[in-house]
């Protein structure tokens, strides 16, 4: 059986200086905290079987979404405090259109990223996705 995990994920998401590190990955779900630089994003992805819970700790970004690739029809501004939830299969990004770093946390449902991942730049995380694609 898994530890529980506990903290106080206020400080630990603003805290954190990572764009993703996961915390926990548990039988059906994940935690991951971020820190996206201004102006950058998450980059524009789909979970085709994973519902994803984020909220944002600092900062302000814009959450896109859609149903395809091609057809992202919403776009919501959102800000420190606020929650979203992207259910699987949702064509979705988080840029962000701040003056300082965005620190989120996410749970996925079921987990997303290999446990104890950290990927200190997009480009690490990136690389990392591509070589799970590519086995």
């Amino acid at each position: 059986m898994k530890a529980v995990y506990t903290s106080n994920i206020e400080d630990v998401t603003k805290d954190n200086t990572n764009f993703r590190m996961v915390l926990f990955t548990g039988e059906y779900s994940q935690l991951t905290v971020m820190s996206i630089p201004v102006g950058s994003e998450i980059g524009l992805e789909v979970h085709p079987a994973i519902d994803q819970f984020i909220r944002l700790e600092q900062g302000q970004a814009k959450l896109v979404t859609g149903p395809t690739k091609d057809n992202l029809d919403s776009e919501v501004e959102i800000k420190s405090d606020w929650a979203a939830i992207i259910p699987a299969g949702t064509w979705h990004n988080v840029i962000n259109t701040g003056n300082q770093e965005l620190k989120l946390y996410s749970v996925y449902s079921p987990a997303d990223h290999p446990d104890g991942a950290v990927h200190t730049t997009k480009a690490d995380a990136d690389a990392a996705e591509a070589a799970e694609h590519a086995t």
